[in-house]
């Protein structure tokens, strides 16, 4: 895991922690994965754990303690993605609106998408 002197790598908003509870419910343990891609592929992807596949072009950036969830919420991200984003700190929140068909909570009529800050490497 990718550690730092600024805090966490990556948090999440009340709103998105909600959503992860639901989802957890109905589908057990959850991971997020970033890829860096176009459009969607630039939203962060929920999925069950261990259902999406990371290795060694990946970076585990956070494993995200969500009030109600039994066990931790990995955040991989695309190395070639973090070292784009390497400079900045991460909050997953959730909005309105139809995401990617392969994110958990595409159906429910909300999306995950990332907030960024910028701070010191």
């Amino acid at each position: 895991m990718v550690t730092t002197d600024h805090g966490p790598r990556v948090e999440v908003t009340p709103a998105a922690a909600a959503v992860l509870r639901r989802l957890r419910a109905a589908h057990g343990p959850l991971m997020f994965h970033q890829s860096g891609g176009c459009c969607d592929g630039s939203a962060p992807m929920c999925y069950p754990a261990g259902e999406f596949r990371t290795g060694e072009s990946d970076v585990l950036l956070e494993r995200l303690v969500v009030a109600g969830l039994a066990e931790p919420v990995p955040f991989w991200m695309s190395r070639a993605q973090y070292a784009v984003w390497s400079h900045t700190r991460l909050t997953v929140d959730v909005v309105e609106g139809r995401g990617s068909g392969f994110s958990l909570e595409a159906p429910d009529g909300v999306r995950f998408l990332i907030r960024s800050r910028l701070v010191g490497s």
